[in-house]
């Protein structure tokens, strides 16, 4: 067994395997694979193995399609047969929100060359003649659905990575993984150790375990699992081809061929966790007691749809565990604490996604950056707030409605709340509706009588947002930021560090701010900060709340000077916007501070006293309108909200929640980081280079200069949208008139103040121009659109800068 290896890959499922090949065929072939026992323990034996290409996520949708794809391209290169059954897959829509959901997927697919499309009624039964129809309203076929043998894929990738020099040892169980002063590990295990730069936990059932090895507490929990696999139905046991398998998702259940019979799974209601405190170590091929009493609803609904399951006997029943993070998605990436350990863990459909999973982890550690963006699976989207007690909550919610819509925007209570601002009971005593942001509780909206509620179409809460947002533009509005993230960076090396991280130049006088980039390995986006000068040698810098374990990769790339401090405020300190025309004589009315144009202009800062309380105030605020924010200790919150409220009722003003905010950003046309800018996207494609000072260092600017003179790929432009019943939110394809496809929506939302469905996408570079009309894909159907030579909201920046 090797001493020295470029990566330590833990556990010999799919996903493990996976990323040892990945790596290989990126070149590292000095890597090993350790597994405890055999290949394919724990939870990839078992695996019901089905293979689907669409996502409600466009990025997921890609990676899954890779993974299809893959799989013949294994064969033929490993001659170990994946045992691939491709006879495709039906997708039922009962209701209408599930037809909404096929029809955009179906878009997604035109617009990346998918094979996605609808299918009349009669063409479905000649597809799957067992299946009754009746009460479907809508049917979509996926020709390269089907299922793979979960050993035989397993292998493939050993086989494939051994070909290319990796080395694979079972029956070798990993004892510790050390990290080292250097950065790099040591992984111990009973057959000897191993220095590492790379520790890879792809440990499935016992990621928990590994992951305490390194110190590490991942939100994970196993749940039992169950499907059972009918005897010989004799329909089938006719036929000379293979039927499709069946999603009829709003029956909560999964159904194809398997043999000559049928397999049918389900996540029920009343569902179990397995392993709460911890994996047992002999555990391997082993399952559970049979226990179909508990999936008997979800059968009931499998045998009304095709009656022939309840005809046929049961030949076996699997039930077997399954791990899961607390929205389902995987924990993939680099843990932002430390050096050199890599995170995938928690796949629930692995047979999807294990090929573009292991692609993206191989692209991640040998370039530094995967090629898409894939915040939303990456690990350091949960922090320390992620317990135990809100992982359970949340697994047991994922799993009873694993086949439920996750609309957009969607709330889901479950384990919440987590952690809370001293204002909570205030704002949930006016009405608030809260959203859930990095553990954090933040009103999205305000009304005593109005429940808040999800849908692809317009909501109940839709003209709330409205007033709100009307309210703030026509008098003034006061918005929680308390979930911006805040750091402060202070003493004599504060400014060189800050130049040497962010794209931007810092500002060299005190009370002076500036926007600026923060550049990816791939000369993408990676994030968009505030950072103002306080003082000397003090700077606070300001971001995406929900970005701050993520964005701690990146400032740790440049070491601090000796004497600098660099802290994170977020925790101790709270924040409103106080916007709108009315916001300076409303404040006027709380400080003695001069807030005039000519003491205070736009994107200046200071410290002043506001009703008392010492607050850090920057003239700015992402509404696009006239506004201050205001930055206080967490102590201080009640109190400076109090007096905010009451001297806004002079003014007409009140509290705004985050659905306006958003509202009113579009209505200027400013993008927001992990929805409109992301590393996938240029600076230039962004709108942001002109934020980038060439003339010095900072981090990744090599990266930046190869791109720097590439024209843009795609461009982002602002879309208004002739929509009355549903507004864009992001995701959906844009087409040209002529059905050729274009780009697709990063945010949308409607423009309350402007009359306007709003939408910023990123187009094909010189397929559009201003004043020329789109469709963008809303509900999957196509709405003319107007790409806009402006924001229609004070585009020349006079209401900001409060500019008669």
């Amino acid at each position: 067994m090797k001493t020295h290896a470029q990566a330590v890959v833990i556990g010999g499922g799919v996903v493990g395997c996976s990323i040892l090949y990945h790596l290989a065929k990126a070149g590292w072939t000095d890597v090993i694979l350790l597994e405890r026992s055999e290949l394919t323990s724990g939870s990839t034996w078992h695996a019901a193995a089905n293979i689907h290409g669409l996502h409600d996520s466009t990025n997921i949708s890609r990676l899954q399609h890779y993974t299809m794809n893959l799989y013949k391209e294994l064969e033929e290169e490993t001659g170990q047969s994946c045992g691939i059954f491709q006879p495709g897959s039906l997708y039922l829509a009962q209701t209408e929100d599930r037809e909404h959901q096929l029809r955009l997927q179906e878009a997604k697919a035109r617009r990346y060359g998918m094979n996605f499309h609808e299918v009349s009624r009669d063409e479905a039964e000649r597809l799957h003649p067992l299946v009754d129809y009746d009460g479907i309203r809508c049917i979509m076929y996926e020709p390269d659905g089907g299922n793979v043998d979960p050993s035989g894929v397993t292998n493939a990738y050993a086989i494939g990575a051994r070909q290319r020099g990796a080395e694979i040892v079972r029956f070798c169980p990993v004892t510790g993984t050390d990290p080292q002063p250097d950065g790099t590990w040591i992984v111990r295990t009973e057959k000897g150790d191993i220095a590492t730069p790379w520790v890879i936990n792809a440990a499935g059932l016992w990621a928990r375990e590994v992951a305490a090895m390194a110190g590490i507490d991942l939100p994970l929990i196993p749940t039992e699992h169950q499907y059972f696999v009918t005897e010989t139905i004799a329909e089938i046991a006719a036929m000379d081809r293979r039927l499709p398998s069946v999603a009829d998702r709003d029956g909560e259940y999964y159904l194809r061929q398997e043999g000559q019979g049928l397999l049918v799974g389900a996540y029920e209601k009343d569902m179990r966790f397995w392993a709460e405190n911890g994996t047992p170590m002999g555990f391997g091929h082993e399952l559970f007691a049979d226990d179909l009493e508990r999936i008997e609803p979800n059968m009931m609904r499998a045998i009304d749809r095709v009656p022939v399951v309840g005809e046929a006997g049961i030949k076996r029943v699997i039930n077997g565990p399954m791990i899961w993070s607390p929205d389902a998605n995987a924990l993939f990436g680099p843990v932002p604490e430390l050096t050199g350990y890599f995170c995938c863990c928690g796949i629930i459909p692995g047979f999807s996604q294990n090929g573009g999973l292991g692609k993206l982890a191989a692209e991640w550690m040998v370039e530094g950056e995967p090629s898409l963006d894939l915040f939303g699976w990456d690990l350091a989207r949960y922090g320390a707030w992620a317990g135990k007690a809100f992982t359970k909550a949340r697994v047991q919610d994922q799993y009873a409605h694993r086949f439920k819509i996750h609309f957009p925007g969607e709330e889901r209570e479950a384990g919440r709340p987590v952690r809370v601002r001293p204002v909570y009971e205030m704002q949930a005593a006016m009405g608030a509706k809260f959203s859930l942001s990095y553990g954090w509780e933040h009103p999205a909206f305000f009304d005593k009588t109005v429940a808040d509620s999800a849908g692809y179409v317009r909501q109940p809460w839709w003209d709330v947002v409205g007033r709100e947002a009307r309210m703030l533009r026509e008098n003034a509005g006061i918005i929680d930021i308390s979930n911006f993230a805040k750091y402060r960076v202070a003493g004599p090396g504060a400014e060189g560090w800050l130049n040497a991280l962010f794209a931007n130049r810092m500002p060299k006088l005190v009370g002076r701010s500036c926007l600026t980039p923060l550049i990816g390995k791939r000369g993408g986006v990676a994030g968009d900060f505030t950072v103002t000068k306080l003082a000397e040698d003090e700077f606070w810098i300001l971001g995406g709340g929900t970005a701050e374990r993520f964005h701690q990769r990146f400032f740790n790339a440049i070491p601090l000077p000796d004497g600098t401090l660099f802290e994170s405020l977020t925790d101790a300190t709270c924040g409103f916007n106080v916007a709108g025309p009315q916001s300076r004589n409303l404040l006027m009315r709380l400080t003695n501070a001069d807030l005039s144009n000519e003491a205070f202009p736009f994107f200046r800062s200071a410290r002043i006293i506001v009703s008392g309380v010492e607050c850090v105030a920057i003239r700015v605020s992402f509404t696009g309108d006239l506004g201050w924010e205001l930055h206080c200790a967490e102590t201080d919150q009640v109190t400076l909200y109090a007096a905010l409220l009451e001297a806004g009722l002079d003014f007409g003003a009140g509290p705004v929640g985050s659905r306006a905010l958003m509202s009113l950003r579009l209505e200027k046309g400013y993008g927001s980081w992990g929805r409109d800018y992301s590393p996938e996207y240029w600076p230039q494609e962004s709108g942001l280079s002109g934020l980038i000072k060439r003339d010095k260092d900072f981090l990744n600017k090599s990266s930046w200069l190869k791109i720097e003179a590439h024209a843009p790929r795609e461009q982002m432009v602002l879309l208004t949208i002739e929509a009355d019943t549903a507004d864009a939110s992001g995701s959906e394809p844009v087409f040209l008139p002529d059905g050729t496809p274009i780009g697709q929506v990063s945010s949308g939302a409607y423009g309350y103040t402007v009359n306007q469905s709003l939408a910023l996408a990123y187009i094909k570079a010189g397929t559009a121009m201003p004043g020329d009309l789109v469709h963008v894909a809303i509900l999957g159907r196509a709405h003319t659109a107007r790409v806009l030579a402006e924001p229609p909201f004070d585009p020349k920046g006079l209401r900001l800068r409060d500019v008669k």
